[in-house]
């Protein structure tokens, strides 16, 4: 049976991969164009970001949906105000993410923030005067207040953890949120000692009150679960909120939208307790919608219950929200295929006008003369991730499918060699969710052509990076709980142990200069960057901040280094993005010089990127 159900299973991939490859040898439209850019560098990256999101307002039951303010840029995480006369919302039409609102009949609209950080999850006060909103304009995700007569902006939780989700009490005195600041009791530990730890950070977010000077801090939810989204009931007397069993996300987070939550009501004065829902699924974003009936999203639609009655709207209704009187709902959705790769080739603005930063399809690499380029399409559904490797012309045209099979390390990416014709990247069984070979390296002509296997282990290896004489690889070989860094040599087909002092290294780049590889090491208790000689001399730490530092690269000139950091942490609450399949709330792209200094962050938004390769100036 089991070989049966894999067989059945294999099948599906391969159907996948004969669709790439119709694609391809059909001449799909090639993606957009993208423009030249006078910045002396361009950093390709991938996005676990939508290709496009829109605020749509429907009547209350979720019919008759149409787009509120649509726009080629992302917007997402509308509410309305307590009056009903304006809907705020997060843009990105002007570059980052800013506040705007807008009244329902799509006229009115104005930006309300103008900062260059991350602005997100705004919610006007009562008397419309104020907003409280989400903002990494301190160095993580704080929960400001913004006077609207003056524009000035104060900081109201000032914590180095993150805070989200703000919702303001009927009466205008005390401000709702989420935060991670402290874990839930009985949760697992978080790993802070080398080895294989899981590489995504688990969050545990708690239900807190505040007055809107920052008095008053007070946790609502309980020390033993996970809570968060939470809302005030019509009266201000109850504060409503999902809550679950922090066990759950003790691996690594939620990362498949798994699990369950249940949503809590709490009185504040007394402190009685309601469950007002059962059964699995995740259960989040309650919204009162009288003293008697509240709303809630799944993972399928939204359900509204009550005393008498319940109903579910089934339907893609991300972060819902009602008018105060009841008649009508906005909420976001994706209005562009995630599953369209060509879309995902997008100049995005970046802050330092030396970096252009490209969103890629996946994890990629460019020839030495910045023409082409190579990335790969893994699927990650089923118990195997087979996919294509990928050869095209810089802007994406041209494509031609130059592998299919397995594909190991989708954040790590094929190496392209310093002659430009050839490419080694990883296929087997590393990250593969079903027993099959370990993984191996394996090289490839651009043309297709010439398919061989470079190492034979009875390990995993993978996550190549060339010397830039050509004759040999650094890579990732995985056996166990050990993770060490080797070197390939073509000329004797042999490898040999790169000493670094660690059984936990990982992600090694070669520096173009040939004088060092710097690797992402866990074994300071965090993941952090380093760089060694190639001969194992001169180790020196690079990265020394709380979050993963990882994913390094070094531009084409050895002068930086990009890298994905999540330095910042998380800014939004995990759950959220996870019933969009967004993955995870954090991970931006960063550049360093290459001693690590000169720190700069070229991305800030509340989803994942990651992968960063260089594109060579032609």
């Amino acid at each position: 049976m089991l070989g049966g159900m894999r067989t059945r299973t294999l099948g599906a991939h391969s159907m996948v991969i004969c669709a790439v490859l119709l694609a391809v040898s059909a001449g799909a439209p090639a993606p957009r164009a993208t423009p030249a850019v006078p910045a002396p560098y361009t950093i390709a990256f991938k996005s676990f970001a939508p290709n496009n999101v829109d605020i749509f307002i429907a009547d209350s039951d979720g019919r008759h949906a149409r787009p509120l303010v649509p726009d080629p840029a992302q917007d997402y995480d509308a509410s309305f105000s307590p009056d009903g006369r304006w809907v705020v919302f997060t843009s990105q039409r002007s570059g980052q993410a800013a506040i705007y609102r807008v009244h329902p009949d799509g006229s009115g609209l104005e930006r309300l923030t103008n900062d260059s950080a991350f602005d997100d999850q705004a919610a006007l006060s009562p008397n419309g005067r104020s907003l409280a909103f989400v903002s990494s304009r301190s160095g993580q995700a704080d929960v400001w207040v913004l006077d609207l007569a003056t524009r000035a902006a104060r900081n109201v939780t000032r914590h180095p953890a993150g805070d989200f989700r703000p919702a303001w009490s009927p009466d205008g005195q005390w401000i709702a949120f989420s935060s991670d600041r402290n874990s839930a009791r009985g949760a697992c530990p978080q790993t802070t000692q080398p080895g294989p730890a899981p590489f995504v950070t688990p969050q545990y977010t708690a239900v807190y009150i505040v007055h809107a000077d920052g008095s008053g801090l007070r946790r609502v939810s309980d020390s033993t679960e996970i809570a968060g989204t939470p809302h005030w009931s019509p009266d201000g007397a109850r504060l409503t909120f999902y809550a679950g069993d922090p066990a759950q996300i003790c691996r690594g987070g939620l990362i498949f939208g798994t699990g369950t939550t249940q949503i809590i009501s709490v009185a504040l004065e007394a402190g009685a307790r309601d469950t007002l829902t059962s059964g699995e699924g995740l259960k989040v974003n309650p919204r009162w919608l009288t003293a008697n009936r509240i709303a809630y999203q799944t993972s399928g639609g939204v359900v509204i219950t009550g005393k008498r009655a319940r109903a579910r709207i089934e339907g893609a209704f991300q972060c819902p929200d009602w008018s105060p009187d009841g008649r009508m709902m906005v909420f976001h959705r994706e209005t562009d295929p995630r599953g369209d790769r060509d879309r995902a080739f997008q100049r995005w603005p970046s802050p330092d006008a030396r970096f252009a930063l490209l969103r890629v399809p996946d994890a990629s690499s460019f020839s030495p003369l910045g023409d082409r380029m190579v990335y790969l399409l893994t699927n990650f559904t089923g118990p195997v991730r087979n996919g294509a490797l990928v050869v095209a012309n810089a802007d994406g045209s041209g494509r031609r499918v130059v592998y299919t099979g397995p594909l190991t390390e989708d954040m790590a990416g094929p190496a392209w060699s310093p002659r430009g014709d050839t490419i080694v990247f990883g296929v087997g069984g590393f990250f593969q969710r079903a027993p099959i070979r370990p993984a191996q390296l394996m090289r490839v002509a651009a043309d297709g052509s010439g398919l061989t296997t470079l190492t034979h282990d009875s390990i995993s290896d993978g996550m190549p990076s060339w010397s830039p004489n050509g004759r040999q690889v650094v890579y990732r070989a995985a056996h166990g709980a050990r993770r060490e860094l080797r070197i390939f040599d073509f000329a004797t087909g042999t490898s040999r142990r790169l000493e670094t002092g660690s059984d936990y290294d990982t992600f090694p780049s070669w520096s173009p200069r040939g004088d060092w590889i710097a690797f992402t090491s866990k074994r300071d208790g965090d993941y952090e960057i380093y760089r060694i000689h190639p001969d194992g001399t001169g180790l020196e730490r690079l990265t020394r901040s709380p979050g993963t530092d990882a994913h390094e690269s070094f531009s084409p000139d050895g002068e930086w280094i990009a890298f994905a950091t999540a330095r910042q942490g998380f800014k939004d609450e995990a759950v959220q993005l996870l019933l969009s399949a967004t993955f995870q709330p954090y991970g931006e792209i960063a550049v360093m010089r290459v001693d690590g200094s000169d720190v700069h962050l070229l991305t800030d938004n509340s989803t994942e990127e990651g992968a960063p390769s260089w594109v060579p100036r032609r």
